[in-house]
């Protein structure tokens, strides 16, 4: 697999070529503020101790405190936690809130874990963590296998650990433990939000519009009901097991019904079964990855049929792929802007905190669209203004942010 951090600094690099990024400012956002590589000690349901490798990366905080999720999987190691916490903080920067970039993880996989040895892992994990986060220091949050009762343990934990109780300390977390109304939809909800931007940009009608989306999951099966509610036609949809294609489009709620019943897309009724791989390939008018890293690559980009490309994933699509889709004329709306939703929405809760305030859903989401739609328009405008592409696009305003943050207020530090 592709080293994702070497991606990282490829689209990092290519975006400060593009504004001539003064060295000192790229070579402070080429290397992460702090590593923490830990040892989590487990007490086993048998009663033997095992260790599990843990992560935490802080990235960058000029703009404010570290933001970024906490995964639970067997393949998270360090390169891939240093490239999402670059992404984190070019994603907050394009988005226009006051948070930095870490993210961190457990290399495990968490199904093979009772209840009881996850919650020890957790409460191990926090402990570690304790003292390099906080409101106004790191702000974790959930991210793939992991939730809202996970963000609780490490809640819990910190509280007894530093004796009072913050609940900005994290966000993801339960309604009646402080979370933010309309955080379990934030990631779609700000995807579809840029969809519909785009498709008006390009003046395509919503009724001509047919998307495919790779992933089944949180981002992609709620992208899916929004879009089948509003209209456009969700032709295919796969998750880990495969996928379904009918040209004509799918009944999103029945898929539903039937996932939930079988565990499974494939096997609907009335559509015909296609791979992951091959979904993405299908003719359509936008194709959404909202799985996993690394989809599209030089191996496949030259078969990609799609007019554009909206990123719900992190990191679907390698630098060289890149390439390929621009000198085929196929627009690829990044994942630093497309999945913003998710962090937006977890600044939000982390205000709410902060204010002792509880916004409605309605509420939330009136301020994700004022904040995600502008940037989208912002990161368009450049792409156009310099003739680049949008990912390079949004890097060089998150970048333009950056580095006025640098020489307005980082950098006065260090002639003290």
């Amino acid at each position: 697999m592709q080293n994702q951090f070497e991606n990282a600094l490829q689209q990092l690099d290519k975006a400060a070529k593009a504004i001539n990024l003064e060295e000192e400012v790229l070579m402070q956002l080429r290397t992460p503020d702090r590593i923490l590589q830990v040892k989590i000690p487990v007490v086993m349901d048998d009663g033997s101790i095992k260790n599990f490798e843990g992560y935490r990366v802080q990235h960058n905080n000029w703009a404010g405190p570290y933001k970024g999720g906490l995964r639970y999987f067997p393949s998270v190691d360090l390169n891939e936690v240093k490239a999402l916490a670059l992404w984190m903080t070019i994603k907050c920067s394009v988005a226009g809130i006051p948070m930095g970039g870490g993210k961190g993880g457990i290399t495990v996989d968490p199904k093979k874990l009772s209840p009881g040895e996850l919650e020890r892992m957790t409460k191990s994990f926090a402990r570690t963590l304790a003292p390099n986060i906080g409101a106004q220091v790191d702000v974790p949050a959930p991210d793939v296998y992991t939730n809202g009762q996970i963000m609780t343990w490490i809640l819990d934990e910190y509280t007894k650990v530093k004796g009072n109780e913050e609940l900005a300390l994290i966000t993801g977390k339960p309604m009646e433990r402080g979370g933010s109304a309309g955080r379990d939809r934030a990631t779609a909800m700000g995807g579809f939000y840029v969809l519909k931007a785009l498709l008006e940009k390009v003046g395509i009608n919503t009724s001509e519009t047919k998307i495919a989306i790779q992933g089944f999951g949180n981002a992609g099966g709620v992208m899916a009901e929004l879009a089948f509610a509003d209209g456009i036609k969700v032709v295919a949809i796969s998750d880990s097991s495969g996928g379904v294609y009918n040209e004509a489009g799918l009944n999103i709620p029945e898929l539903m019904k039937h996932k939930q019943s079988t565990g499974a897309v494939a096997g609907f009724p009335g559509a015909n079964s296609v791979s992951n791989a091959e979904l993405l390939e299908l003719p359509v008018t936008v194709l959404i990855p909202a799985a996993l890293e690394n989809q599209i690559t030089s191996e496949n980009a030259d078969r990609i049929k799609a007019q554009y490309i909206l990123e719900l994933a992190n990191g679907p699509v390698t630098p060289e792929a890149d390439d390929i889709l621009a000198k085929n004329g196929i627009k690829s709306v990044p994942d630093v802007l497309a999945n913003s939703g998710g962090v937006t929405v977890s600044y939000f809760e982390w205000e709410q905190n902060i204010k002792n305030e509880k916004w409605t859903e309605e509420a939330v989401f009136v301020k994700l669209k004022e904040t995600i739609v502008p940037a989208f328009e912002d990161v368009w405008n450049k792409q156009e203004q310099m003739q680049i592409d949008l990912r390079t696009a949004a890097f060089a305003r998150a970048l333009e942010k950056l580095r006025s943050l640098w020489y307005n207020s980082v950098r006065k530090k260090f002639n003290n």
